[in-house]
């Protein structure tokens, strides 16, 4: 818009100077040598070229146009004091000043003008009828030709005003054009908020991000979609920016509005970030209104929550294997220094003076630490080969009612021990089955250690096996003491030993149903736990009958509530033995 204002006074002003310049040889030509005041008209038709000079090099377009009002001030005060004062034919002209110094939208060039002018006119009243003024015909002639001119040359500044408008009007359509496009194309939301936080203006990206056209973000449109729990922090950040006159921000959730999704469906929100500043207005002042960036963050929010998942997890597991070392701590000290306490004995059986039956008592000893040890160390190692996916099955047919009995027989006496009743339940004849059978014997006998170990005295653990479609289940069920619903959702992690609601501590390195859930999983079979605290525990191993042909597969970990509490198993790697 400057830029057009210099061009049309540039021009203007080199117009009126060309056309003196064209116009002296022809008045000399007709006139011969002009007078004083031909002269001084002449010489001021070349100071608009000038000005327009001045204009070019400085761009101070006020100045320009001050410079221009005084010298046709000081002309047409000139020639009117020479042609007859304030009754002369180009006093009329003194109305044109101020007029064109409206082109410069200056209120200061204006009144700087309209002060020329005024003066001028003054200076003509107080000069009297000035000199040679004219009469008759040649006063009225000159009059209409003042007024005449002074006429014309006002219809050429209003053209050149309407010029400005249009050229004003034009760019400022433009430039909303310009901001509405960049508007349409952003994939972030902008609002406009008034003072009580009603949205006056939403981008078209409301389509895109709310799936909602922006009318209906208007008013409380935006407000009412906010999360119930997240308007208090929505509202602070919109007054906080009106009122501080800051750029503030806040992440909340919006309901988001999606196809084919009824009042019956939940609905689904989604995380935004909103970056909110104050907003001026056209005149500069500080109106209340702010301006806000809404942007989709949900997949960050998703990533964040990921990551905080991954850490507590990693903290879960840092602190399970904590406690696996205190636990193993315990279960190799006692056995070793058994070992050594009575092998020191054995060794000294001269000064101990140790009968042959003292002899075979820490034989014994020495014998069951040993095989305790034995049995820690091969739970670790089947664990860590699980873990890795370098345990190796060799699948085989055999029977599984007689594995189940064997593996009861071994148990047996530890049962009686215990005061605990083991009871065995074989459904009907059962089909032959394809495992390992290895594994499905530590399967069962893992099963029924824990069941005993955590079955008070007088309790009843019961084993049974039966067929199911193309799947074997073994069921072992006790009377114990249960494991809590918090517990219950970690219990088979490895190194993972609930306690808290237990009656009394126990031994063991927390790896037997460890070991039971990936040996499960290497043969494509599920495991579900159901247990209360004080009521006891069931679980139940489901294998298929033959474990190649189902295939043994990678099988990842879902927890799955099934009846009160269950749990299924967890991703384990696998290797077929060749």
């Amino acid at each position: 818009m400057t830029a057009a204002r210099h061009r049309a006074f540039i021009g203007s002003r080199i117009v009126i100077g060309l056309t003196a310049l064209a116009a002296f040889p022809v008045y000399l030509v007709f006139n011969g040598v002009p007078g004083n005041l031909e002269a001084l008209f002449f010489g001021w038709m070349l100071l608009p070229i000038l000005n327009a000079y001045f204009l070019s090099h400085t761009g101070r377009y006020e100045a320009a146009h001050v410079l221009a009002a005084l010298a046709l001030t000081i002309l047409v005060t000139v020639i009117a004091a020479s042609t007859g004062g304030i009754g002369s034919f180009a006093a009329v002209w003194l109305v044109v000043v101020p007029l064109e110094a409206a082109l410069s939208a200056s209120r200061q060039t204006v009144a700087l003008s309209g002060l020329f002018a005024l003066g001028g006119a003054a200076l003509l009243v107080l000069n009297g009828e000035g000199e040679a003024a004219a009469t008759g015909p040649d006063r009225i002639t000159l009059a209409a030709l003042g007024i005449v001119s002074a006429a014309l040359y006002g219809t050429l500044l209003a053209l050149r005003a309407g010029s400005l408008a249009r050229t004003g009007s034009r760019l400022s359509s433009a430039g909303e054009a310009r901001y509405y496009l960049l508007a349409r194309n952003m994939s972030d939301l902008i609002t406009r908020h008034g003072r009580n936080g009603a949205v006056l203006f939403a981008s078209p990206a409301a389509e895109s991000l709310f799936g909602m056209p922006p009318r209906e973000l208007l008013g409380h449109g935006l407000f009412d979609r906010v999360h119930v729990a997240d308007r208090p922090a929505y509202l602070t950040t919109l007054a906080d920016a009106a009122a501080c006159r800051q750029a503030r921000s806040v992440e909340f959730r919006v309901r988001r509005e999606r196809a084919g999704i009824t009042a019956r469906h939940e609905p689904h929100f989604i995380w935004v970030e909103m970056r909110c500043r104050p907003l001026a207005s056209a005149t500069g002042t500080e109106d209340g209104e702010v301006v806000a960036v809404v942007r989709d963050i949900t997949e960050r929010k998703a990533q964040e929550q990921a990551v905080e998942e991954a850490r507590h997890e990693a903290e879960r597991a840092n602190a399970a294997k904590s406690r696996f070392l205190a636990t193993m701590t315990h279960e190799l000290r006692t056995p070793l220094n058994a070992i050594i306490g009575f092998s020191d004995m054995l060794m000294n059986e001269d000064a101990m003076k140790l009968d042959a039956a003292r002899r075979h008592d820490y034989a014994h000893l020495i014998n069951e630490s040993g095989q305790h040890l034995l049995s820690v160390v091969n739970g670790i190692l089947d664990m860590s080969k699980i873990e890795s996916g370098n345990f190796e099955l060799t699948p085989e047919p055999f029977a599984p009612a007689p594995i189940l009995r064997t593996c009861c027989d071994l148990l047996a006496l530890k049962a009686r021990e215990a005061g605990i009743d083991l009871i065995v339940r074989v459904a009907g004849e059962l089909p032959e089955i394809t495992a390992d059978k290895r594994a499905v014997k530590q399967i069962l006998l893992n099963l029924l250690s824990n069941a005993i170990k955590f079955t008070d005295r007088g309790g009843r653990v019961t084993v049974s096996v039966k067929l199911e479609g193309a799947n074997v289940v073994l069921v072992v069920e006790d009377t114990g003491v249960g494991i809590d619903a918090t517990d219950l959702a970690r219990i088979g992690d490895p190194f993972f030993q609930a306690r808290g609601s237990y009656a009394r501590p126990y031994d063991g390195t927390g790896l037997g149903l460890s070991i039971v859930k990936g040996l499960v999983a290497l043969h494509a079979g599920t495991v579900e736990i159901r247990s209360r605290v004080g009521e006891g525990t069931c679980i139940t191993v489901r294998l298929p009958i033959d474990c190649e042909r189902s295939g043994i597969r990678d099988v990842k970990a879902e927890a799955q509530p099934r009846g009160e509490i269950a749990m299924h198993q967890p991703h384990s790697q696998v290797r077929k033995r060749a």
